[in-house]
Parts: structure tokens; C-alpha cells; sequence
């Protein structure tokens, strides 16, 4: 029965990420070294992040959109996939409390999280380079951030709709149903 469970999580796991919805695969687990506990919450701990870093990207690119009228404001982004690798490096800091955070900026710029100290040897938001800065200075380009945040939200939402169906599964297969 283990084993099978196992089997199902693995295969179900590797159909999603194939699949592109999370965005980046998390590394193998041995099975023969991990309890199936382990590897259920080591499972949830990886989606955790993912959450939690789309949720941040999703507040950088809110904050881009808002300062789209802001003169010499310049669009800020992260590379997701590059965020997700070295948190799942470093033991996932998400979970300590630490966020990718702003590489300076004017003070008249929205920010987008009070939680974002700024901590050396962590993921740097980045400026985004944009196609056409306007005349005053400004580099957000409304298409190109309103396309990352819809994307982003899709994926953020694909996530949480595999988390819960993995354990509607989970809860499905400890009642007995």
C-alpha cells in the first residue's frame, strides 16, 4: 500500500511539473531514505515556496502597474525559477520570513512588502528592462506587466488547485474512501 502511494504521489507530482503549472521540478527524493510523512511534507514544504514566491512576484508586479505614472520609476521583476532554486539550496528561508527584496529605488516608489529588509545574501529583485522607457523617465510597460501578472496569477492559482486536490487525495485515501 505504501509503495503505491508512493508511486501515485511521484507519478501525479511529475505530471504537474512536466506540465510547466509550477514552474520549476523540486529535487528528487530518495525513497528508501525518507518516511512517507517525510516525503508528504517535504512535498508541501517545496509548494509552500512556490506560493509564497509567486505571492511576492505578485506584489512586485502590482507594484510596477501602480507606478506606471510615477516619473523615472523603472519596472522591478525576479526570475522565478532562479528565487525557487535557491531557496530549495538553502533549506527554504521563505519559511524563516525572508523575501527577495528591492535593490534601492526613490522614496516617492510604492513598496511592495514591509517585510522586505535589506539582507545581503538573499534573492535581489531586479530592474526589468522594458521595451520603450516613456519621456519622464518611466520603464513600466503596462501590456508586458498586466501579461507577468495574469500569468502569474494563473500559476499561482494552478498551484493551489493542485494542492488541494493532493489532499482531498490524501484525505481520501486515510478515510477509506
Amino acid at each position: 500500500m505504501v509503495q503505491l502511494f508512493r508511486a501515485w504521489i511521484g507519478l501525479k507530482f511529475s505530471t504537474i511539473a512536466a506540465s510547466g503549472a509550477i514552474g520549476f521540478v523540486p529535487p528528487a527524493l530518495p525513497h528508501q531514505e525518507r518516511s512517507v510523512f517525510e516525503h508528504l511534507t517535504r512535498r508541501m514544504e517545496f509548494f509552500s515556496d512556490v506560493l509564497q514566491l509567486r505571492a511576492h512576484r505578485q506584489q512586485v508586479l502590482a507594484s510596477n502597474i501602480a507606478n506606471a505614472d510615477t516619473p523615472g520609476f523603472v519596472a522591478r521583476d525576479f526570475d522565478f525559477k532562479q528565487a525557487l532554486g535557491n531557496v530549495q539550496a538553502r533549506g527554504s528561508e521563505l519559511r524563516a520570513g525572508a523575501m527577495p527584496v528591492l535593490g534601492g529605488g526613490d522614496a516617492r516608489h510604492l513598496r511592495t512588502s514591509a517585510a522586505l529588509g535589506d539582507v545581503a545574501d538573499r534573492n535581489r529583485v531586479q530592474y526589468s528592462v522594458q521595451t520603450q522607457p516613456s519621456l519622464d523617465g518611466n520603464s513600466v510597460d503596462m501590456d508586458q506587466q498586466r501579461a507577468n501578472f495574469m500569468h502569474n496569477a494563473v500559476q499561482y492559482e494552478s498551484t493551489l488547485r493542485f494542492i488541494n486536490g493532493h489532499v482531498r487525495t490524501m484525505l481520501s485515501a486515510i478515510q477509506g474512501q
